[in-house]
This record gives C-alpha cells, sequence and structure tokens, in this order.
C-alpha cells in the first residue's frame, strides 16, 4: 500500500479519508441520477393521470413507474369494490376516507424513506470527517515531536516534513466533508420538495376519491 507519511496512523487516517471522499462523491452522482429519473417518472406518471377521462381509467395507468405511480396504485387499492364473498379484514373495515387517507400518508412515509436512503452516510462523513483529519493531524505532530526528542534538533529540516504530512490529513478532511455537507443538504432540500408534490397528489386523488363515493368498481 503506497504511503503518504512515515506513521502508519497516519497513513491509515488517510485511507479512511480517502474512502470517506470517494463514497461521497459515489452517493452524489447516484442522488443526482435518482433525482432525475424521479422527476421523470413522476412528470410522466402526472401527465397520463390528469389526461385520463375519468378515475376509474386513471386505475389502468397502474403499470407506470414512480412514487406517484405507486402511491395511486395503493389508493385504488382501497378504491376497488371488494369481491362477492370476499372475507372481511381489520385493513377494510372501518370508514373509506378515513381507510384511504391512512394508506396514502403510510405510502407517502415510504416513497420519503425510500429517496432519504443514502443521506445519513453524507451527514455521517460531513461531520466526521474533519475530526478524523484532526486526529491525524495531531498524531502525526506528536510524532514528529518525537523525532525532535530523539534527534536533539528542532530545525526545519527535521520539523517541517513530518509536520507538513501530518497537515495533510486535516486538508483531506475539509475536503471530504464539504462536498458531503452541501451535497447533504441540497438533497434534503430535493427530499422535502418531492415530499411537498406526493402530498398534493395525495390530497388531489382524496377529493377526486370522495367524488366517486369512495368506490371504484372492481373492472376498472
Amino acid at each position: 500500500m503506497m504511503e503518504f507519511a512515515k506513521s502508519p496512523i497516519v497513513n491509515l487516517t488517510l485511507w479512511v479519508l480517502i474512502g470517506f471522499s470517494v463514497l461521497v462523491w459515489a452517493l452524489i452522482f447516484l442522488k443526482a441520477f435518482e433525482q432525475w429519473r424521479l422527476r421523470g417518472h413522476n412528470r410522466a406518471y402526472s401527465q397520463a393521470f390528469w389526461r385520463a377521462p375519468s378515475l376509474g381509467a386513471a386505475a389502468a395507468l397502474g403499470g407506470l413507474p414512480g412514487p406517484l405511480a405507486r402511491i395511486a396504485k395503493a389508493g385504488f387499492e382501497v378504491l376497488q369494490v371488494s369481491p362477492p364473498g370476499a372475507a372481511p379484514s381489520l385493513a377494510s373495515s372501518g370508514d373509506r376516507q378515513d381507510i384511504l387517507e391512512r394508506c396514502l400518508r403510510q405510502r407517502i412515509q415510504q416513497e420519503r424513506h425510500r429517496v432519504e436512503q443514502g443521506l445519513t452516510m453524507l451527514a455521517s462523513i460531513g461531520s466526521t470527517a474533519p475530526f478524523i483529519g484532526l486526529f491525524g493531524t495531531v498524531w502525526g505532530i506528536m510524532h514528529a515531536l518525537e523525532d525532535i526528542s530523539r534527534t536533539g534538533s528542532a530545525s526545519l529540516e527535521v520539523v517541517a516534513g513530518p509536520i507538513g504530512e501530518a497537515l495533510i490529513a486535516t486538508a483531506i478532511g475539509i475536503a471530504s466533508a464539504i462536498p458531503a455537507v452541501l451535497a447533504y443538504n441540497y438533497f434534503l432540500r430535493q427530499v422535502k420538495l418531492t415530499e411537498a408534490e406526493l402530498e398534493d397528489f395525495a390530497t388531489d386523488f382524496l377529493h377526486l376519491a370522495v367524488k366517486t363515493g369512495f368506490a371504484l368498481p372492481a373492472e376498472s
């Protein structure tokens, strides 16, 4: 393994921080692609849903992907008329509007958890990377002081090299933390916007369900 500094502890710290940096940028590109695909799916389903002539016709769009499609599918399953002779269940008992609201709310939370995946890692790296880098710097400086004590010389040639190597750990730690924090704040904002879009759609879906009497023919 390539060495950056004389101390193995500092070297280990630097490799950990480099691994953090690679992971941060991989998550950034992955989440950016995920958000781009999510917006495309939601846009396509929203257009298809509102072009449908009726709620029953919109139920036939269940094959489309995306969070909005999954929320609508969950709502249509509640509105679907139970076949004759079907056994009653706790999930289908009670007021139909309450059941629909609960189902839509639970589906929104599931979609939020889906789009939040990876953000905890960004937040953790953003908050810990500078301290890990500082640990490497402190350890490197301590190692440099040991060299000074052993050689009995505090000249620039003796001090500059080890301390310069130690400061690299702090620099890499900060370089790993900055994109992680910025990406976390950006994607957290996108999660909130996505959740607001899903809640608006769920509200519209509930209003349409009220007009149909909270029922949907099974053949739709």
